[in-house]
């Protein structure tokens, strides 16, 4: 069953992806395509795994899944720092905001190249019908670089809610946030992808909502 989730998780990734590029006009909407992309791989190599079956290709393919995460998802910082700036939040043209922002992007990057690639040794998995390769050794809880994006989405969604009425993406964190750290008990893998997928739509709404507002 799990196959067929992880590919309608491919498909409306690719939907919302088509509705983004007839919304957006400004840097927040591509930095989230950039996410997005990613998404569609991710989730796509989850939902074939079992087509192409075990091997050198489907190992490779999956190491493919980890690089895009660390590098595709941290960009997540770059998006709520512009997002703040197209919704005009002052304290989103500060240096200091801005400095913070990016630094957290670069640090994220780094922390998840560290913690989760180097040293990767890569073992075959199969679980809920999915086939695929993970990681030999898991660390429990959400992985660092996720706590830092949250982090940042948190911030940016709490300021638009407080100075713009606008609560998506502050609700879309929040239920992230809980999907990253509950363990869901259900005959599937794919809870955390739900969630994943219900961020991003809110994100993308919001990117969508404030695309035509001037800076100020």
């Amino acid at each position: 069953m799990d196959p067929l989730i992880f590919g309608l998780f491919a498909v409306a990734y690719i939907a919302s992806l088509i509705w983004g590029f007839k919304k957006h006009s400004k840097t927040a909407s591509v930095i989230l395509f950039l996410t997005i992309i990613g998404l569609i791989y991710d989730n796509g190599v989850l939902a074939i795994g079992h087509l192409i079956s075990e091997g050198t290709l489907l190992e490779n393919l999956n190491l493919g899944r980890f690089w895009i995460h660390a590098l595709f998802t941290p960009p997540l910082l770059l998006f709520s720092l512009f997002i703040l700036r197209e919704a005009g939040i002052h304290i989103a043209f500060k240096t200091w905001f801005v400095v913070s922002f990016v630094v957290l992007w670069i640090v994220a990057t780094i922390v998840e190249i560290i913690v989760e690639i180097r040293g990767l040794e890569l073992t075959v998995q199969e679980s809920y019908g999915v086939l695929s390769y993970a990681a030999v050794e898991t660390a429990s809880g959400p992985p660092p670089m996720i706590l830092i994006v949250l982090i940042g989405l948190l911030i940016a969604g709490i300021l638009l809610a407080w100075k713009k009425k606008w609560w998506w993406m502050l609700v879309g964190t929040i239920a992230m946030a809980i999907g990253s750290a509950v363990l869901f008990d259900i005959g599937s893998d794919a809870a955390t992808n739900a969630f994943e997928l219900f961020l991003i739509i809110t994100l993308l709404w919001t990117a969508i909502r404030f695309s035509n507002q001037k800076s100020t």
